[in-house]
């Protein structure tokens, strides 16, 4: 196995806390969260419901993309093309120079933000119906790799809250093989009442701002978001800028129910080892944990119990959820970012709302900014049916 980690050249984000990379690591730095009640209620169970909504409409999205009226954008289209040309932009990447790029995308939500609102227009009115095409999940992929002028290799994975983590892991292999000489890899989902309603259903959604890692925690609060890094091959980096590198992936899963992790944490655990293996490093050597942390009483349990089981004392770890809420399929890619401007700022992120320990073990996240040397970081992002992954950041 090639063993040499991937270079990150590139990077781009669009969230509640910002619109830009820029402004999502001043928010990560002074503790501004964007959790508020959401603006689109028509569709929705429970009225009032706090999200990690962005406050720019589909509309001003076409103007700023400069996207002509009949484009069938979707709102996870528009939110992951405005990501994925900041890191386009970010690598200073000529996708004319001969390189083979492909481009790796996650969703869950995909187009369903305009099922729910057109369909049952459909067959009476022909407005809205070039909007069908774009339904299908793997469509925003294309449509983005079309608008970059992406085309060696474009795919989708929906792997639920893993998606982006597998689509980074997946072009980093792909990389690795020598099929491909850089990848953009993320992902983007936007909120919907389709996946409001479906949390709400399963008594996993809170009320009230989400308590990471709290003996308390009630739930979940979605967001919305897109996030996608540029790897690249060393010979393609060479000379260039580079933010880090995605120095070891894994993947497993513990099959244990359709929406919930096992007790022990089965998945996160083998994940996180395969993470460590194919990056070569001990669990001594990890200096901060974004951990998955989406703070619904199974979530934290299990993936508390993983972390235990691998390191015994472990590192500095936090959640960022509450800043940006849940962004399912995005989350990987989100929190890919975030483990960079970790590594950038030698800072460990706070982990808002925090305030009892979990009866069932002595975690204590990062309540409070932290500075400290820190050289590597573990991102943990855990799925519906057990589908776990792990991604390592090394600075150097």
């Amino acid at each position: 196995m090639n063993s040499k980690p991937v270079a990150i050249t590139g990077m781009g984000i669009v969230s509640a806390i910002g619109m830009n990379v820029r402004e999502n690591e001043n928010s990560l730095l002074t503790g501004k969260h964007g959790i508020r009640n959401y603006s689109k209620k028509d569709l929705l169970i429970h009225r009032e419901v706090l999200v990690g909504e962005i406050i720019k409409s589909n509309e001003e999205f076409y103007q700023e993309l400069n996207l002509a009226p009949n484009d069938a954008f979707t709102r996870s289209t528009l939110l992951g093309l405005v990501a994925a040309c900041e890191a386009i932009e970010s690598a200073q990447i000529d996708l004319k120079d001969g390189l083979r790029t492909g481009f790796t995308s996650a969703t869950t939500v995909g187009g369903m933000d305009a099922t729910e609102k057109f369909y049952f227009d459909f067959l009476e009115s022909e407005a809205n119906r070039h909007f069908i095409s774009s339904q299908n999940c793997g469509v925003h992929a294309e449509q983005i790799a079309e608008k970059l002028g992406i085309n060696d290799y474009i795919t989708t994975i929906s792997t639920a809250c893993s998606s982006a983590a597998n689509a980074i892991m997946l072009g980093a292999r792909m990389i690795k093989a020598g099929l491909l000489d850089r990848v953009l890899v993320g992902g983007a989902d936007s909120l919907s009442a389709f996946t409001i309603n479906g949390f709400s259903s399963l008594m996993i959604y809170s009320d009230e701002h989400c308590t990471p890692f709290d003996q308390n925690r009630k739930g979940l609060n979605l967001g919305e978001a897109a996030a996608y890094i540029v790897l690249e091959s060393e010979e393609a980096a060479k000379e260039k800028n580079v933010l880090g590198f995605l120095s070891g992936y894994g993947n497993a899963n513990d099959a244990f129910h359709q929406t919930a992790s096992s007790d022990d944490g089965e998945g996160a655990y083998l994940a996180i080892q395969k993470a460590l293996e194919v990056s070569g490093l001990d669990v001594s050597e990890i200096d901060y944990i974004n951990a998955h942390g989406t703070a619904t009483p199974n979530n934290d349990l299990s993936e508390g119990q993983s972390l235990l089981r691998v390191f015994g004392k472990v590192p500095d770890f936090s959640s960022t959820k509450a800043f940006t809420g849940h962004t399912l399929a995005a989350a990987g890619a989100v929190e890919a970012v975030f483990s960079l401007l970790a590594l950038k700022s030698q800072t460990v992120f706070a982990n808002l709302n925090w305030k009892t320990p979990m009866k069932e073990f002595d975690l204590k996240p990062q309540t409070e900014i932290k500075t400290k040397t820190i050289k590597t970081v573990l991102s943990n992002s855990l799925g519906f049916g057990g589908n776990c992954s792990s991604l390592i950041f090394s600075k150097n």
